[in-house]
């Protein structure tokens, strides 16, 4: 802790926006639009506006999960949305989502088009419209709702705090990335006792839940997050490893996981989805 370098708080915070790293350029204390950009719109009943981040990956999977069930109502088209470039700051994105964060869903089938923002939020409204993947019985679908919600409470520890701190900051500090790596090595405690009894992550069923977390932490499990699997010791979570595996097998984790991916080779992204046949043409 010697190496860092003491900081004594102001009384009254402000913006300077040279400080902020790799993400000095698009972050900002204040929300709104910073140009005008309308969105394109495709000729499908969903229109997704996002990135292939984890939380983004969210809504792909299950997009693609609910058509290979056969709901073609479920068509969508994806469009990128460039967050290096600040495209979440364009006029059309901000009134989708005025949070100015991906992914963001429009949905056109209705009369008057419903805007989804929030990757949680997205999951359970494609839930609810579809009838998939989230149980009637309130026993299980409250349990669903329970691992939903903690994993949209402790994805901020894993991607804004462990994540930032270990792999994006511009200097390596001790005290906060020993401070993330033990809550997010907790919440993978958290998961290998409840993986232990369950197949599933809320029971013995396959969720939305599971959707979501396993974009982030099942990710995390495989290396394929901050390249931190040795560092987190991931392998040692064998229930965990086991759970990520099999979900990883599944069709439409294997499609939706490349849409909106602008990193990686060439197999393994998709930068925008408009048909089956894009993600087809890559043999998933």
């Amino acid at each position: 802790m010697n190496d860092m370098p003491s900081y004594t708080p102001p009384k009254v915070w402000t913006w300077d926006k040279e400080n902020g790293g790799r993400f000095a350029s698009t972050n900002r204390p204040i929300a709104g639009a910073t140009h005008d950009k309308e969105l394109p719109v495709g000729e499908h009943p969903l229109q997704l506006y996002s990135l292939g981040t984890p939380n983004g990956v969210k809504v792909t999977i299950m997009l693609e999960e609910l058509l290979a069930l056969g709901h073609k109502g479920a068509e969508y088209d994806a469009w990128i949305i460039r967050i290096g470039d600040g495209d979440q700051f364009g006029s059309g994105f901000v009134e989708i989502n005025p949070n100015s964060k991906i992914p963001a869903l429009l949905d056109r089938s209705v009369d008057t088009p419903i805007r989804v923002f929030e990757s949680g939020s997205i999951l359970f409204y494609l839930a609810e419209k579809f009838d998939a993947f989230l149980s009637k019985d309130p026993a299980k679908r409250t349990e669903t709702m329970n691992w939903l919600f903690w994993q949209m409470g402790s994805a901020p520890y894993l991607g804004g705090g462990f994540g930032h701190f270990y792999a994006y900051a511009p200097d390596k500090w001790e005290y906060p990335i020993n401070r993330f790596a033990m809550e997010t090595k907790r919440q993978l405690d958290v998961m290998e006792r409840q993986l232990a009894e369950n197949r599933y992550i809320a029971g013995d069923e396959y969720t939305i839940a599971d959707m979501a977390i396993w974009s982030w932490y099942g990710q995390l499990a495989q290396g394929k997050l901050y390249d931190a699997g040795e560092f987190l010791d991931v392998a040692s979570y064998k229930n965990v490893q086991r759970w990520t595996n099999e979900i990883a097998e599944r069709k439409g984790v294997k499609r939706g996981r490349v849409v909106n991916r602008v990193r990686g080779s060439e197999d393994e992204k998709l930068e925008e989805r408009h048909s089956a046949a894009d993600i087809d043409a890559m043999g998933l």
